[in-house]
């Protein structure tokens, strides 16, 4: 029941201060928006063109697969510390995630997402 309590204090206090920096943020802010100010800094030099280009959407398949298989890491890393105590259930699921993230690969590797060329 101790845990129970430390660990509803603990997400109460990240609650708290995830939402004690966004009113900051809000706080400090400057409130006028001027011509200068909304300018886009290029090192001092007047800009000429509009500051948003576009990406090539090959870009952002590449970083969501990056994230997938490194959030597969950060789940898996406890699994390996504590490997010896879960038992075969828990190696059985291990191997079912690990699996279905191989499918995910498989089919952006058929889907020719990771092909940069063409």
């Amino acid at each position: 029941m101790k845990e129970l309590v430390c660990l509803a204090v603990f997400i109460l206090l990240s609650a708290l201060f995830a939402i004690a920096m966004v009113i900051a943020g809000f706080v400090c802010q400057y409130k006028k928006k001027t011509p200068v100010k909304n300018s886009i800094y290029e090192c001092g030099i007047k800009p000429i063109n509009d500051a948003r280009i576009q990406f090539d959407i090959r870009y952002f398949n590449y970083a969501v697969l990056f994230l997938i298989f490194d959030i597969e890491t950060i789940f898996l890393y406890p699994f390996a510390v504590f490997v010896n105590e879960l038992g075969l259930f828990a190696i059985i699921e291990a191997f079912i995630f690990v699996a279905l993230l191989l499918f995910g690969l498989y089919f952006a590797i058929d889907k020719k997402i990771l092909r940069w060329g063409e």
